[in-house]
């Protein structure tokens, strides 16, 4: 099973946030079993969401110019509370904010949202990795122009 856990990206300043969806069904497989006849989202897969969201962010922040193509890599997550759960038809409206950034790492805060509630909140730290893999850098650039498809913000997607 593949985990891609966003449909889009809604907002996109480089360098500094990003906003993108994740829709929740019932045709998601985790939710047969999580919970049978109560059905949420898991909080881990959450927290997925928006690292794989803060990965886009970061990756098209470092990406520029002609340095080497590097990816954020997920190494702590801190202070990451629930505050509500989720379910089917659920859309988790998940912003992302960089905090601070390193020459090879970067801490960004996440809150995810559906509508008005809040759902999670929570800081995550990630390192920027080279790592050698033209399969790896075709699947982002796949995915991230899936995401921004919508977008009227012009991207280098490395």
């Amino acid at each position: 099973m593949r985990y891609f856990l966003i449909d889009r990206v809604t907002e996109l300043v480089v360098g500094e946030r990003v906003r993108g969806i994740k829709n929740v069904t019932l045709s998601d497989d985790i939710l047969n079993d999580h919970f049978p006849d109560y059905p949420i989202m898991p909080g881990a897969l959450i927290i997925e969401a928006a690292a794989q969201l803060a990965g886009f962010l970061l990756e098209v922040t470092f990406n520029t110019g002609d340095d080497p193509i590097v990816r954020a890599l997920l190494a702590q997550v801190s202070r990451a509370k629930f505050h509500d759960t989720s379910g089917p038809g659920d859309c988790l409206d998940i912003a992302i904010t960089i905090d601070s950034l390193l020459k090879s790492a970067a801490r960004v805060s996440t809150e995810v949202k559906v509508g008005d509630r809040k759902i999670m909140t929570g800081l995550l730290m990630f390192v920027m990795k080279k790592i050698e893999s033209d399969r790896l850098h075709e699947q982002r650039r796949y995915l991230y122009k899936l995401w921004t498809r919508d977008l009227k913000t012009r991207i280098d997607l490395r």
